[in-house]
């Protein structure tokens, strides 16, 4: 008589227990459901006069400002036309933390923010704030 379970005589059956591995697919599932929209990517942009929370400001914040004549600065230093990704990649070339706030007038052309911007990220910039004023309630 073959060894066996019980009274079967055809030898051992080896079955896949399901269960547990539908346990796993389930959870995992449910962690890359609520983990997907968190891995979105983009450009953090807070909207002029809106109510948003800001980013954090420290004390070696590198503010790029333009003004309603168009010209750009670089925290207080005004940088001439065309030279804004140049004078942004040479400063953050030794810094691990490449974040920039950008301040634009309200009166400025869209089309001026998004070359300054366009230059901000082409300069290596990670992360890029816009620095709005809170909103009228």
């Amino acid at each position: 008589m073959a060894m066996g379970r019980g009274n079967d005589e055809r030898g051992m059956v080896a079955e896949i227990n399901v269960t547990p591995l539908v346990d796993v697919m389930l959870v995992l599932l449910v962690i890359f459901m609520v983990t997907a929209p968190m891995m979105q990517q983009g450009v953090q942009v807070n909207l002029p006069k809106a109510d948003t929370k800001g980013m954090s400001a420290q004390e070696d914040t590198v503010i790029v400002a333009v003004d309603l004549n168009g010209r750009t600065f670089i925290n207080k230093d005004e940088v001439p036309a065309g030279d804004l990704r140049q004078r942004l990649s040479e400063l953050f070339a030794t810094r691990t933390k490449k974040e920039v706030f950008l301040k634009a007038d309200a009166g400025v052309p869209y089309g001026e923010v998004v070359r300054a911007m366009a230059d901000i990220k082409g300069a290596g910039i990670e992360r890029l704030g816009m620095v709005t004023e809170p909103a009228q309630k």
